[in-house]
């Protein structure tokens, strides 16, 4: 399929629910890898999990994926599309002796287990049904549908060297004979074929795609021996595996789509950058020097698999929120006219996005750490306000309304124009001996609700003009 020498990488999420930070993460670092190397990136859709993939979860996943940018050169692949292959190596594997039926029912494994914990021992699969020279197997029941089984080796010790960990070595005692292919459920249609288990149709997919290096979770270090195994009985080139340490919430307990975990989508619509996301996300595991924030092409130019974190990452939100905000105030204006005018439409208010909104998100995006609160500044611009009472008792009280009254005069026959206005403004505090605050936060007040803004006349040249004098006006 591929020239050996060629890197490909992948990304195998289960369409059981959202794409999660975790995931995305491993996406992010298999993508950057494949990108440095020039190589390849597949997206594969983890789908046997009947009963709980949806097609919902399938679309976020896409989703997800196109927002963070990582895109892929072949996929999504559906592992539910494959499974006549999967069924032709379980038949190549029987037949070379790497693989066996077992017809032991529910009943008796767990009675097999049972009798295992009363004797003291490791809780595992004793062998009943795996051939051997000379062993006499028990008559097949006519009832009973038979699971298929690794014939995994029985002596002898599992060792890779981890990406991310370093060399590791399980012992083959330690694991017992897996369960690579169940049969169909009771009740499927005549002909229907049987479901293959996670760490057997990960091999082969591996194996068929030419997949050289497989980044994931170390959660899945305890699934790789049997997955090396795998490789061994087909014969297939095992790629390296990097293991990356998990995620941990505000609570210093894993981050995960059970617990606590919220979808890369859900970061979109709370109103960060995919920029943002993608550096705080690399961060979270790998460093380059002392970089915080550095672009997608850097990342790729400094990605080579090393300098990956063996601890695991802390997840902070408000780290988050200073890295969004400095790709912010970077960000286009257009771009972020576009997205500010998303918030709106989230809101039931159409903006237009155009040349005055962003001018608009220019003059306030300094003062943001997600577009959110960029729509949060601006919806002044587009909604009735309301100041607090207390504000305009004490900023915009009778001592001060003779000045608003001749501001107002002032700016009803001016141009609209920052320079205009803040000229009206000066002359206004000199005609009544006043100093810009105790004009400028009644003004605020009055015309945008809240005391604070940046510089009054270059936020009141972004107004309509009748909106501000009628709000001087109530």
């Amino acid at each position: 399929m591929t020239t050996p020498n060629k890197i490909r990488t992948r990304i195998a999420p289960s369409p059981t629910g959202f794409l999660h930070l975790g995931t995305a993460r491993t996406a992010l670092y298999s993508w950057a890898f494949a990108r440095h190397f020039g190589g390849e990136f597949v997206l594969r859709i983890e789908d046997t999990d009947v009963a709980r993939s949806t097609q919902d979860s399938v679309e976020q996943i896409l989703q997800s994926m196109r927002w963070l940018g990582l895109d892929y050169d072949e996929g999504p692949i559906y592992q539910m599309q494959r499974l006549e292959r999967y069924h032709a190596v379980i038949e190549q594997m029987i037949a070379a002796g790497t693989a066996y039926r077992c017809y032991c029912t529910p009943q008796e494994l767990d009675a097999m287990k049972a009798g295992q914990e009363a004797r003291g021992e490791k809780r595992r699969y004793d062998g009943t049904w795996r051939p051997a020279p000379g062993k006499r197997l028990p008559p097949v029941p006519a009832d009973v549908k038979p699971v298929v089984r690794l014939a995994n080796p029985i002596g002898g010790t599992v060792t890779w060297d981890d990406l991310v960990k370093g060399p590791i070595s399980i012992a083959n005692e330690e694991i017992d004979d897996l369960i690579i292919l169940r049969p169909p459920a009771d009740g499927s249609p005549e002909g229907a074929l049987g479901i293959p288990t996670y760490n057997f149709a990960v091999v082969v997919d591996d194996w068929d795609m030419a997949i050289t290096h497989v980044f994931r979770g170390d959660e899945h270090i305890n699934n790789t021996p049997w997955q090396i195994n795998i490789f061994a009985a087909l014969g297939a080139p095992l790629p390296r595996f990097g293991h990356c340490p998990i995620i941990l919430g505000d609570d210093g307990l894993k981050l995960s789509k059970r617990r606590g975990a919220v979808s890369v989508t859900a970061y979109e619509d709370s109103g960060y950058l995919p920029e943002a996301m993608l550096n705080y996300l690399a961060r979270l595991g790998w460093s380059h020097g002392d970089d915080e924030l550095f672009t997608r092409e850097q990342m790729v130019a400094w990605f080579d698999g090393t300098h990956l974190a063996k601890s695991p990452a802390q997840w902070d939100p408000a780290k988050l929120a200073w890295v969004n905000a400095q790709y912010l105030k970077q960000a286009d204006d257009a771009r972020l006219a576009m997205l500010v005018a998303a918030q709106f439409a989230r809101r039931g208010i159409t903006v237009a996005a155009d040349e005055r909104l962003a001018a608009r998100c220019a003059l306030f995006k300094d003062r943001c750490s997600t577009t959110v609160e960029l729509a949060d500044w601006l919806a002044m611009y587009e909604a009735p306000v309301t100041p607090s009472a207390d504000d305009v008792a004490t900023h915009a009280g009778e001592a001060v309304r003779p000045a608003l009254a001749t501001l107002r005069e002032r700016l009803a026959g001016i141009a609209w124009d920052k320079a205009a206005i803040s000229q009206a403004i000066k002359d206004t505090l000199g005609e009544h001996k006043l100093k810009m605050p105790q004009l400028a936060i009644p003004v605020r007040v009055l015309v945008c609700g809240r005391m604070q803004t940046p510089s009054i006349d270059a936020v009141l040249a972004l107004f309509d003009r009748d909106m501000v004098l009628t709000r001087l006006a109530a």
